[in-house]
């Protein structure tokens, strides 16, 4: 990180400790938005779920607490891969990292959408699936947020913590009430629904999903220069919020495919009519209210994790001048990145815009976002687990794991995430155009990647070129490079 970064970053507040960390990690593991997408797949999924967690979520553990004690500061996943392997790849983790979150905060605002139609009764649910009311509702909540954020730290980390109190409630409420209606009534699941489908191909898409749905341990260390004591409370954090987080996606996939059929299941309201469904076989439908309200400011605490961590990447190579300078603003009052928040926002608002102009159903938009999110988000963990593999094969110097361990997390999570990427590039069983998904897909993936070229080979050489003095060494050659 370049000397600027440094001495801006230290302009920044450490308001986060311990118990704050673990929340943050429950909040942005623990999303229930992708869990009904999942179990609509049905048993299957289960053992997804576990090879995930083994082959992709231990050694993600293992490479935050490594890669945050070696390069502690702000910036995450954009300084780690800076320092492991270069400038450019610094700036593509960075980016991707940053570019998917304009693409999953909308999904979340869309999940919103679903399941706060519950709060204004039987009526009203059809609500959901009106492109007006999605947009509008979408885009208030992301102004809210965005407001939070802006405000400090201090202020939108008790938005994260309530999401992630009613996030944990609400997952301890629909198991609990999975197991009455298990042991009362029986449940829909059985032992064939656990083997491979016929039709398997809409399964593939779901272990890239349920890979993304894991990501979140290296959140915090995105905000490294806001915690209060990093070295001490990021390694307890890390592995709290993992462990809740991991029995929490296991139990609630389980409880949706017990409650209702999987052809029922909706990616958008699957939480919520679970819980309504068992809630009326046992007498206590008045719950089905309260609870899709305490699952609003759950999803509302999701959005606002996403959002604050994933601006600090802008704001980080702004100060880099990889991009426009002003990214790296903070604000005068809250000293928080203002300009990336923004800037995010706004970007996020047009991509929900576009994909509803193009004639998409709410849930099949839902679904094109999260499918190019996930490819987005899982680059990062790629140069992650590279860098895990680098220090096993040929670091000798100790950190906090030995190098056998290094080299066997390294190795099955760079071959996990690899394959979490390929497979989500075949649609889910909410696509309607096989065709229009492709060309979102690779049209997408191959449009952030191109930008993310520009910025760094383009607009940032011709940044570093006008703050050479005139003369200098460098800027004659590149002068000389030019006139030829």
């Amino acid at each position: 990180m370049s000397g600027e970064a440094n001495s801006a970053s230290r302009t920044l507040k450490r308001v986060l400790g311990r118990s704050d960390l673990v929340l943050l990690f429950v909040v942005a593991v623990f999303n229930l938005n992708v869990a009904p997408s999942i179990a609509a797949n049905g048993g299957v999924t289960v053992w997804l779920w576990i090879i995930s967690v083994l082959l992709f979520f231990w050694p993600q553990g293992i490479a935050v607490i490594e890669l945050s004690s070696r390069y502690p500061g702000e910036g995450g996943v954009y300084l780690w891969a800076k320092r492991v392997f270069g400038d450019f790849h610094g700036f593509l983790s960075g980016w991707c990292y940053w570019t998917n979150n304009m693409l999953y905060v909308p999904t979340v605002m869309l999940y919103f959408v679903g399941v706060s139609v519950y709060v204004l009764g039987a009526a009203h649910q059809g609500l959901a699936e009106s492109k007006v009311f999605a947009l509008a509702t979408s885009l208030a909540l992301l102004v809210l947020l965005t407001a939070l954020n802006i405000a400090g730290l201090g202020v939108g980390k008790w938005i994260n913590n309530a999401g992630a109190i009613g996030t944990g409630i609400a997952g301890a409420v629909l198991i609990g009430l999975g197991i009455v209606v298990c042991l009362r009534f029986g449940g829909h699941l059985r032992a064939a629904d656990f083997r491979i489908p016929a039709d398997y191909r809409s399964v593939l898409n779901s272990f890239g999903v349920i890979c993304f749905g894991l990501v979140g341990l290296e959140l915090a260390s995105v905000m490294g220069d806001e915690i209060r004591d990093p070295a001490r409370d990021l390694p307890q954090a890390v592995a709290w919020g993992g462990v809740i987080s991991g029995a929490l996606y296991l139990a609630t996939t389980l409880t949706l495919l017990v409650a209702i059929s999987r052809s029922d299941i909706s990616v958008l309201q699957g939480i919520v009519q679970a819980v309504g469904h068992m809630a009326a076989r046992i007498g206590i439908a008045w719950i089905t209210v309260p609870f899709a309200l305490m699952l609003s400011l759950s999803i509302a605490g999701i959005g606002s994790a996403w959002m604050g961590g994933s601006a600090r990447i802008p704001f980080v190579a702004g100060l880099d001048s990889y991009m426009p300078a002003w990214l790296g603003k903070v604000h005068p009052r809250y000293r928080t990145p203002y300009a990336a928040l923004i800037v995010q926002a706004i970007v996020s608002a047009l991509l929900v815009a576009i994909n509803f102009a193009g004639g998409e159903k709410v849930q099949g938009a839902f679904q094109k976002m999260l499918s190019l999110a996930v490819v987005l988000q899982l680059v990062p963990f790629l140069y992650m687990f590279a860098a895990l593999m680098k220090f096993g094969w040929t670091d000798d110097r100790r950190g906090r794991y030995r190098r056998g361990t290094l080299l066997a997390a390294g190795v099955a999570g760079f071959l996990t995430t690899f394959l979490g990427i390929a497979l989500v590039f075949f649609p889910a069983q909410q696509i309607q155009s096989v065709i229009s998904y492709e060309i979102w897909m690779l049209g997408g993936t191959a449009s952030f990647v191109a930008l993310a070229a520009f910025f760094f080979f383009v607009y940032g050489r011709r940044r570093l070129e006008d703050s050479l003095p005139v003369g200098s060494a460098l800027g004659r050659s590149s002068g000389h490079r030019s006139a030829n």
